[in-house]
């Protein structure tokens, strides 16, 4: 009895089956026979290609550093170098964005991060501007933190009174005697010869001996 019963069971599990098989099959076909006729949506397929790389300079005026025997230099708070610091350093190479100058275009403004403010000011002939920038005022100088005070009571024992010294006497100079003198216009001084005579004598004699030495030559 149990048997037949199985043997029943078995027929209408077959029977109820087959019929699900046959389905799910014809719908395979169907669905294979549209994306074959291009009735359904066909998946688009992503192009392919490679991204261009984008390469050149940063945009906006940079500042160069150039060569110098000590290797770097300084940047400062502020375009000068009375009541401004130094902040920073730039090595020699280096490149940074250039943001503004003074009033002069002595000094140039840059970007340098990890200071207050993220700028400092460099001096120009330390670098080379490559484009232009515009003129930005300059921060206030910073006051001192310590303010210089004089002491009264110490500065007193530096003080020293001189007493006036007077003044010696002035004595009047003698007056200058201008000497004078007398132009002798005579021919003759009293007890003398004059000199232009004796002179006329002397070369006469010697005339006069002259011819004698010519006469007895002969």
């Amino acid at each position: 009895m149990n048997a037949l019963f199985s043997k029943y069971t078995n027929n209408t599990r077959s029977r109820l089956l087959m019929p699900g098989i046959i389905g799910g099959v014809v719908l395979l076909l169907l669905q294979g026979w549209l994306f074959s006729t291009g009735s359904a949506h066909p998946v688009r397929q992503i192009p392919t290609g490679s991204v261009p790389t984008v390469t050149g300079t940063p945009s906006g005026a940079t500042v160069i550093v150039l060569d110098s025997e000590q290797g770097y230099a300084n940047l400062r708070s502020g375009p000068g170098t009375a009541g401004y610091e130094v902040v920073g350093v730039l090595t020699e190479g280096a490149q940074v964005p250039a943001l503004g100058r003074s009033l002069g275009g002595d000094w140039y403004q840059v970007a340098y991060p990890g200071i207050p403010g993220g700028v400092g000011w460099i001096w120009k002939d330390l670098v080379e501007l490559r484009g232009t920038v515009p003129i930005i005022e300059p921060p206030p100088t910073p006051t001192p933190k310590v303010t210089a005070t004089i002491n009264p009571t110490l500065a007193a024992q530096f003080l020293i009174d001189v007493p006036p010294t007077r003044l010696p006497t002035f004595t009047a100079p003698p007056p200058i005697v201008i000497p004078t003198f007398t132009e002798n216009t005579g021919a003759m001084v009293s007890g003398r010869v004059p000199m232009g005579l004796v002179i006329i004598g002397l070369a006469s004699l010697g005339i006069f001996g002259l011819l004698i030495s010519l006469i007895r030559g002969r």
